[in-house]
């Protein structure tokens, strides 16, 4: 019987009658003759839930007490899940991340998948049973419960999938698949049939939240197919897989990142090293950067909110330590267009800058690689800067 990795995110999960008919079609699969891992998230908004009540507690809570807080929502959903499938007859067991075999490296928060040993889930699908996964979690090698940051239930369900040789892996939400910008901003947004790994990377780096940044990177290395499709439709969704570069390159998404802090620098370049030796310390990624090194009078680095635990203390250290040289802003946010080939000229470039003008939204910086254009602007202009840009780059006719 081939297995089928199935992840089901925490709208798909949000309350018992979900619960109850994600585990009706995780039967109707089983009965089709498949084994099925299925990894899911917390419930609706626990995870956020359980980070404002250590919030509550500490500003700036430590990064070991909150994995082992926040790892409660995935149990749950997953009992639950569990005793719902043992109600239709369907024999299931639940496990954690450290019971399923996720090894991590010891990197609380924003941990990486560097192993899976997946031996009593091979038990359990032997034995017959559905096996139920708690997501986003694993064990480091030094036996610590981590996390992998927001959204890492997708790189579980891949990494399983990888380890299990499994048929395919398959990722549901509340939406049915990638659309070519999110359809609650852009409402003539489209499905796209398929789009390659680095597309994909890119517009979920850039603040798309269909699938993870860093499960798409997995399934790229490991060669895995994903398939996002919708939790209670019947919908085509999208395929995820490698894609030969198109001759004619076309931007196939546009989407906008409104949860960021952006950092303000105003110094020379041996300020600028200073700055990331400060956020290196307190374990900060950052998205953006851009920098004038000529004149060395300064530039912006953008930092997903994701990854900044107390953001609060991040800005009162900052203050301490840079004073007026380096000021957190929470009024700017990206917009980015995402393409193969989108910079094999300057076209689309100007595009973008003169969509920007006509909507007098000032471009506070540019961010360019291979496959996107990124536009740092005030956050009053994501929405309609988004839907102009769609506009410009992904006409109605245009096929996906």
């Amino acid at each position: 019987m081939p297995i089928i990795v199935q992840k089901y995110g925490g709208s798909s999960v949000a309350d018992v009658e979900k619960i109850r008919r994600v585990a009706e079609r995780v039967k109707r699969r089983r009965d089709q003759g498949n084994q099925l891992v299925v990894v899911v998230s917390a419930m609706g908004d626990t995870t956020d839930e359980l980070l404002a009540l250590a919030k509550k507690v500490s500003a700036d809570p430590p990064r070991r007490e909150l994995d082992m807080l926040l790892t409660c929502g995935e149990r749950i959903s997953m009992a639950l899940l569990s005793m719902a499938l043992q109600e239709l007859g369907v024999e299931a067991i639940s496990f954690t991340g450290s019971q399923s075999g996720i090894i991590t490296t010891d990197e609380h928060s924003q941990a990486r998948i560097v192993e899976v040993r997946p031996f009593r889930i091979q038990d359990e699908l032997r034995r017959g049973k559905v096996v139920i996964v708690a997501g986003y979690q694993g064990v480091s090698y030094k036996r610590e419960v981590t996390t992998l940051g927001r959204g890492g239930s997708d790189t579980t369900a891949v990494a399983l999938a990888a380890a299990l040789d499994a048929e395919a892996c398959e990722i549901y939400s509340d939406v049915d698949g990638v659309f070519t910008a999110d359809p609650r901003v852009v409402p003539d947004a489209r499905k796209l049939d398929a789009l390659s790994f680095d597309e994909m990377q890119e517009l979920a780096s850039a603040g798309a939240k269909v699938l993870n940044a860093q499960a798409v990177e997995f399934a790229r290395e490991k060669g895995i197919v994903i398939l996002a499709r919708s939790t209670f439709g019947e919908g085509t969704g999208t395929a995820i897989r490698e894609i030969a570069a198109p001759l004619d390159p076309r931007v196939k998404g546009i989407t906008a990142e409104h949860e960021l802090a952006v950092i303000s620098v105003r110094g020379p370049q041996p300020l600028v090293a200073e700055l990331f030796e400060f956020l290196d310390a307190r374990g900060v990624r950052g998205r953006l950067f851009a920098y004038d090194a000529m004149s060395g009078e300064g530039g912006f680095i953008a930092l997903p909110l994701k990854d900044v635990h107390g953001l609060e203390r991040l800005e009162a250290d900052l203050k301490v330590r840079f004073g007026e040289r380096a000021r957190l802003k929470h009024d700017l946010g990206t917009v980015t267009a995402v393409g193969a080939g989108i910079n094999a000229d300057w076209t689309n470039l100007r595009r973008a800058l003169r969509t920007a003008e006509t909507l007098q939204a000032h471009v506070h910086a540019v961010h360019t690689s291979a496959l996107q254009i990124s536009l740092l602007v005030d956050k009053a202009h994501l929405p309609e800067l988004t839907r102009r840009l769609h506009a410009e780059f992904i006409p109605a006719a245009q096929a996906t």
